[in-house]
């Protein structure tokens, strides 16, 4: 008997996506863990703003790790990274709604190319199998 099917479904999406999948998780993992962050700040919760700031930079700090840095591209993207993840400490030190909302801009605009992506990957996909699109 599954005693959490909420879990079980997160665990099974997880366990079946692919890559490409994966990353657009951890995108809006990031930006749930900043809104938490926002809502934490402005609520006055310190303890709980740093969990979620921290939960937000341990994503894109996985993120950054991932990246193969042979291509200029993702030279760009580690740079990118890394000032995010910056922006996130400076936020987490001043308390800064705005910082949060500065780096959320970046990750809505990554998780959002990213969806294009996979969306594009999923129709050549299509028409390399017989599919019409």
């Amino acid at each position: 008997m599954v005693k959490n099917p909420q879990q079980a479904y997160a665990n099974n999406s997880v366990n079946t996506a692919s890559p490409g999948e994966l990353t657009l998780m951890l995108y809006s993992g990031c930006l749930k863990f900043i809104k938490l962050g926002q809502l934490a700040i402005e609520q006055n919760n310190i303890e709980q703003k740093n969990i979620n700031i921290q939960k937000a930079q341990a994503i894109l700090r996985e993120l950054s790790v991932t990246l193969k840095t042979e291509q200029e591209v993702a030279k760009n993207m580690l740079a990118l990274y890394d000032f995010l993840i910056n922006r996130l400490m400076e936020a987490n030190v001043k308390g800064s709604t705005e910082i949060l909302d500065e780096v959320a801009v970046f990750v809505t605009e990554f998780r959002d190319v990213w969806k294009q992506v996979i969306q594009e990957n999923r129709k050549l996909q299509q028409v390399g199998a017989g599919g019409t699109v």
